[in-house]
């Protein structure tokens, strides 16, 4: 496992060589230029991965110079055609029209993501291009914010701070604004990979008594990393004080967390979720909190994203919603920006990405 600082380091010195353009006239340095690949990159990424690009000599790309504001679909459509290489990030839908608008140059593709349920991977398939992600650098990250989050939650923290700048904060009150501890609790896990275990490392200092995962097999070299027993999706539901949702949107997991999972669930119990908003119903989802049949929810991922301000999940107090920035530090982004600029560069060249998509 990589973390991100040593990820980062590594993929600087990975860095594919620069193609050498030798001295010469004007004309010789201009059909070397008009010999390199073409590449669109959807976002302005950040600068270790644009660095690698400028200083490969392999690449002539074009940008969409914004990281606040996507790249139109029309935009978009127009300015793959013709490219070999795309390197983009999951605000893009990669499907059968885009495919079809980039056409046969179109050879690698790579998402500056760990999720992929925003790439066809079908028509990616059928087509024969490439496709590279940017799993295992964002661990760290990931499993930070999971732990703030769950703690912010449980411990009531945004009520808390909103009580102290609009003077709710008064006399001391013995039951006033207490949350849930996880010193002796159960800890679930809906999915075990990389990101479980590193949550399950982080909270096993605060003296958690037991750690219990589903996944779609038991997955028992992980497990014995953090000493996590295999159990029954019911059982999960029934047992976890707290409950993390680590897995992968796939068909089969879309809305798994619904009222038949909520209804199982103690009302004392944190239901966490960052992994893809499709994964949790957030109809029932609200349901379940407004009723007070499970205790709180912290979710750094919804549907859609944004999350319309009006939506009545922003209504409740026992429901933390953050813009899906569990990867947002400096090192984990600069270190998927770096890992996506060289998987597409080792793409083109024929040659084996860092991590590569299998299709």
């Amino acid at each position: 496992m990589w973390g991100s600082r040593m990820a980062l380091r590594r993929l600087q010195k990975i860095a594919v060589a620069p193609l050498s353009i030798k001295e010469g006239i004007a004309s010789n340095v201009q059909r070397e230029m008009s010999t390199l690949q073409r590449v669109y990159v959807t976002r302005q990424i950040p600068p270790e991965g644009l660095k690698i690009l400028k200083e490969s000599g392999q690449v002539q790309f074009e940008l969409w110079d914004s990281d606040d504001v996507p790249v139109s679909r029309a935009e978009l459509l127009k300015k793959v055609k013709g490219v070999d290489g795309l390197l983009c990030v999951l605000t893009e839908k990669i499907d059968a029209e885009l495919l079809d608008a980039a056409g046969p140059n179109l050879k690698v593709l790579s998402t500056m993501s760990v999720g992929f349920d925003h790439l066809s991977l079908d028509e990616l398939k059928k087509r024969g291009i490439r496709v590279g992600y940017t799993p295992e650098v964002l661990t760290d990250a990931v499993a930070e914010l999971t732990v703030a989050l769950l703690l912010t939650t449980s411990r009531r923290l945004v009520e808390a701070t909103h009580e102290a700048k609009t003077g709710g904060w008064g006399t001391w009150r013995t039951l006033w604004l207490c949350g849930h501890e996880l010193a002796n609790s159960t800890v679930g896990i809906l999915g075990l990979g990389r990101i479980g275990v590193a949550i399950a490392e982080r909270l096993a200092p605060f003296k958690v008594k037991k750690f219990i995962y589903t996944d779609v097999a038991p997955r028992p070299e992980l497990a014995k990393a953090i000493n996590a027993e295999y159990v029954s999706f019911d059982e999960l539901a029934k047992q976890s004080d707290f409950l993390a949702v680590c897995c992968a949107l796939t068909p089969e997991t879309k809305e798994i967390c619904n009222k038949e999972l909520f209804s199982k669930m103690k009302n004392t119990s944190i239901f966490i979720n960052t992994s893809r908003g499709g994964v949790v119903n957030q109809e029932d989802l609200y349901e379940a909190l407004a009723a007070g049949q499970i205790a709180g929810a912290g979710l750094d991922v919804t549907v859609p994203e944004p999350l319309p301000t009006n939506h009545p999940l922003f209504t409740l107090k026992n429901c933390v919603i953050l813009p899906h920035i569990a990867s947002a530090s400096y090192t984990t982004r600069n270190a998927m920006s770096a890992l996506a600029a060289n998987n597409l560069l080792l793409g083109l060249r024929g040659e084996p990405m860092i991590k590569e998509l299998k299709l």
